[in-house]
């Protein structure tokens, strides 16, 4: 099923969403006179991209900040330890939970009564479809397992890579110049505006600079410090026997670090992935920021696009500059994050890259 969901077809008709939901929030981020929080605001985009794209949920803005807070508390407090008291992290997560899940299936419902006269199929779609193939109607309870699934893929590691990547965009004025280059030679970027039609999946996919920009911020700002995986079979690792079916955790970040593939480690280089260097083709395992092997993150390929195309709105219609002083120290807990959020000034560009001042009205009149 998450095959489908992530094929290049499926890819392809969320694109046009994905484009929406990433152009009114830089709207509505231009349109404050007050710096943001990156890392806060990122997470409620990319909540609003799993709900109102892969879902297809048609939730009012009022009802879906509701329900991003309630999330929020939810994730905050699904690592608790199991000590159900009053007033304990446990508690909260289960009462996040129950609330959370009343808003999914109203949602849900909502969306089987008007199934007719849509222009793509989302994520539960397909999910609903395959469970027809299969003759196997889903329950709403299994409808809504799949659906809080898919929004927890999709938020806070995507959360923490589009704020690692306009922190290397803020921190490296001459790569994103070299993107919009890059943007310009492929003829997506005319005169300050993105063209009309421009931005099909194959288009992006043919951007190499993008796409080296992209896997750099993912080697040195790996989301996830690793993954645990069960032993198969015993073997023998720098004279230690590790018996069969004990579990292994693996390290993504030290992997990352210690690959003797990559040449300066600390250094945000972009080039290292092109043509001329490819750091990352020596060996199966020196760079995996979405893990390896069987058990690889499935949404890779949705994570990428959606990364790439938040990289080209910021290079195309975007300026932004660091609201305080210095850069802020990053925490890698529970995800890699800046400690301050990351307080960052945007301001809106007209097609001669100057500055403007864009109406609320019209940001909020956008819908998905």
């Amino acid at each position: 099923v998450f095959s489908k969901i992530f094929s290049h077809e499926a890819l392809e008709s969320y694109l046009p969403k994905i484009q929406l939901v990433i152009k009114d929030t830089l709207r509505a981020w231009s349109s404050t006179p007050e710096s943001i929080n990156v890392y806060h605001e990122t997470q409620k985009l990319t909540f609003r991209m799993a709900i109102r794209v892969l879902l297809g949920f048609r939730i009012p803005d009022e009802e879906l900040s509701h329900l991003f807070e309630v999330y929020q508390q939810f994730v905050e407090n699904v690592f608790s330890l199991p000590v159900d008291l009053p007033f304990s992290g446990y508690r909260r997560g289960i009462r996040a939970r129950e609330t959370l899940q009343k808003g999914l299936e109203k949602a849900i419902q909502e969306k089987l009564q008007n199934m007719q006269g849509k222009d793509y199929a989302d994520a539960l779609d397909i999910l609903i479809e395959s469970g027809k193939e299969h003759g196997k109607e889903l329950t709403m309870q299994e409808l809504k397992d799949g659906t809080l699934e898919l929004i927890f893929a999709a938020y806070a590691t995507t959360a923490s890579a589009s704020t690692s990547l306009i922190m290397q965009l803020l921190k490296h004025p001459r790569v994103l110049e070299k993107l919009r280059e890059e943007l310009r030679s492929k003829g997506i970027l005319h005169n300050g505006c993105i063209c009309e039609g421009s931005l099909r999946l194959d288009n992006i996919n043919s951007l190499h600079y993008l796409d080296c920009v992209i896997k750099e911020v993912l080697r040195l700002f790996t989301p996830i410090s690793g993954g645990y995986r069960t032993v198969l079979q015993t073997f023998e690792l720098d004279g230690f026997q590790i018996p069969k079916g004990w579990s292994v955790m693996y390290s993504i970040r030290d992997t990352h670090d210690t690959a003797p593939v990559f040449k300066d480690v600390d250094i945000f280089d972009p080039d290292r992935f092109g043509q001329g260097r490819s750091e990352d083709k020596d060996g199966r395992f020196h760079y995996l920021p979405f893990g390896g092997g069987v058990r690889t993150c499935l949404g890779k390929h949705l994570a990428k696009l959606f990364l790439k195309a938040l990289a080209i709105e910021l290079a195309s219609t975007s300026r932004f500059e660091l609201a305080t002083r210095t850069f802020p120290k990053i925490t890698l807990v529970p995800v890699v994050h800046p400690v301050d959020g990351l307080k960052v000034k945007f301001f809106g560009l007209d097609s001669n890259q100057n500055e403007i001042l864009t109406g609320t009205d019209a940001m909020l009149g956008a819908t998905v």
